[in-house]
């Protein structure tokens, strides 16, 4: 079995001179030194057991578990070698305890958290492109390149002997790797009591070794009644900041909160009338988005690979292909106890610092899950396609389809709260989730412009402030405008998606360069939450001994 990366966090630590000794019978020329003090860094993530209720699982669930976990662990190596290659070598090369720490959890030498900043001395910046293309591939060379395959989602990009570009698929890089997931799901298939939920890992097995997922991604949105749930494979296309066209390596296991979930279920049905209702022209929201659409609270029982790398991810949206989505719809999962926990132990004291204390009260869990939740389903509205002839939003955008994208999911979700509250389906009160929502975009912000997220935010922030939908107080918390907040939502949401049909790409790098950005009042009050010594996100304790399975 593949060794755990939080097996390797929660290790003792070893001994100085010991990892001094390692580091020369590495094959690495010699030991990194980290750039500065890495313990206040370490301490930006605050740990968290990701338990779960099991009393309701039977017996073959239990045995199924072991085989998912070691699926999972898979997935987290190959992600270390799309985000960076060799990650024996590097942690082997590492002889300070909270760099080795440091770099488990940015999965490479650069801290996720900060731009991607190399916090080992020996390295400079991250190559945009990560170990997705050869480090000295120029965008011309790449856009020249008269090559099959070299913009699919599950290929890597290499030299041949003559230097020339090449493509590899995934399932010829990770041949070995894959065999193995592939057995292991198969396995655990052989024990699930659920039929949808067998059919689906033995399809995501043969997906593995064939690179053909749709199969498996329709069989997914397929499943109803599975308590047990795992998202594995080859999935977002952050990591690839060079274009976004490379998927990389993950893995949930998850549990559903049947009872949640049902809760929940009824807002599918309101998705058509909320994509006729979008603030845009007709031509903007005239795909129609698919109506096999579940939405499900879960608690997750383990992250691996790409989910776990920087920011945690705290609600999903899948799958990714166009073709299934337009087809078939998606499915959106709640990872109720994740959601919970970053709410507790970070943005409560979030808004204890920046929030006006007569609007504190309106920063709850449930708008912090509704929120969170609409996001999500926001991902399936809008259009997937541009209206003129661009191809999908995703290549027409390039990098910037990402930033692009969970900044639409962001603002359309709060517009879609909106539309929902006026026609009396949500009957809590506006401001709560207005307010809440306000601070998320200080605990987002903070995950940096290497994320997505965290650069959607950055513009959201910058676009709200310039429409008045905010202001900060002389005691340096922030007061929302409720009227100008929902008008600021409307004009950001038709900016986006305009943006999106358009394929405008030149549109979409002037925002991000103009907003994407940190200005200097920002800054401060970002300093101020460090100062504060509040987490800026989490990192996991899981595995068979967390649930008390061993």
């Amino acid at each position: 079995m593949l060794a755990n990366v939080k097996d390797l966090i929660n290790q003792p630590k070893r001994p100085v001179i010991f990892l001094l000794f390692f580091c020369l019978l590495s094959s690495t020329s010699r030991c990194q030194e980290p750039v500065l003090d890495l313990t206040a860094k370490v301490n930006q993530y605050v740990p968290v057991k990701l338990t779960a209720d099991l009393s309701k699982l039977s017996t073959n669930q239990k045995k199924m578990l072991p085989f998912l976990f070691q699926a999972a662990e898979i997935m987290d190596r190959c992600f270390w070698y799309q985000a960076y290659g060799d990650r024996d070598a590097l942690l082997a090369s590492v002889s300070n305890p909270d760099a080795t720490q440091f770099t488990i959890i940015n999965y490479g030498p650069w801290d996720r958290l900060d731009g991607n900043r190399p916090f080992l001395k020996s390295f400079g910046d991250k190559p945009l492109g990560a170990n997705f293309y050869p480090s000295n591939m120029t965008r011309k060379e790449f856009e020249s390149a008269d090559l099959a395959g070299k913009a699919d989602l599950y290929t890597f990009l290499r030299r041949d002997e003559d230097g020339k570009l090449k493509s590899v698929p995934y399932r010829l890089q990770f041949k070995d790797e894959m065999q193995k997931a592939s057995e292991l799901l198969l396995s655990a298939a052989e024990l699930a009591e659920d039929t949808g939920l067998a059919r689906y890992l033995r399809l995501r097995a043969d997906a593995l070794l064939t690179d053909d997922y749709q199969p498996s991604d329709l069989a997914w949105l397929d499943m109803k009644n599975n308590t047990i749930d795992v998202v594995i494979g080859p999935i977002e296309t952050y990591e690839d900041k060079l274009f976004g066209y490379k998927a990389a390596h993950t893995c949930y296991i998850l549990l559903k909160d049947k009872a949640w979930s049902q809760k929940l279920a009824r807002y599918s049905k309101f998705l058509p009338v909320l994509q006729s209702s979008l603030p845009v022209p007709e031509a903007y929201r005239s795909e129609k988005p698919g109506t096999d659409t579940d939405l499900n609270a879960y608690d997750v029982i383990y992250y691996a690979g790409d989910c776990n790398s920087g920011s945690k991810t705290i609600a999903i949206n899948l799958p990714n292909d166009e073709e299934v989505q337009l087809q078939k719809g998606t499915r959106r999962l709640q990872l109720k106890n994740a959601m919970q926990a970053k709410f507790e132990k970070i943005l409560l004291p979030i808004a204890d610092e920046l929030i006006a204390d007569d609007q504190r009260q309106h920063v709850t869990f449930d708008a912090f899950f509704s929120n969170t939740m609409f996001h999500e389903v926001a991902h399936g509205l809008g259009i997937k396609n541009t209206i003129n002839g661009r191809g999908s939003v995703r290549k027409a955008l390039k990098e910037h389809s990402g930033a692009i994208e969970e900044g639409k999911a962001d603002i359309l979700g709060l517009f879609m709260i909106q539309q929902l509250h006026d026609r009396g389906e949500i009957d809590a009160d506006l401001a709560d989730f207005y307010v809440t929502f306000m601070a998320g975009i200080f605990r987002s912000v903070r995950f940096g412009a290497s994320s997505a997220h965290g650069k959607a935010n950055m513009i959201r922030f910058n676009f709200f402030s310039e429409f008045g939908a905010f202001e900060r107080q002389t005691d340096g918390k922030y007061r929302v405008n409720m009227e100008r907040f929902g008008e600021a939502t409307e004009a950001l949401s038709r900016k986006l998606l305009t943006i999106q049909g358009d394929g405008d790409y030149s549109e979409a790098a002037s925002l991000v360069k103009d907003k994407g950005v940190i200005g200097e009042q920002l800054a401060n009050e970002l300093n101020l939450l460090e100062q504060k010594k509040i987490p800026v996100d989490v990192i996991f304790e899981q595995g068979m001994k967390t649930l008390g399975l061993e």
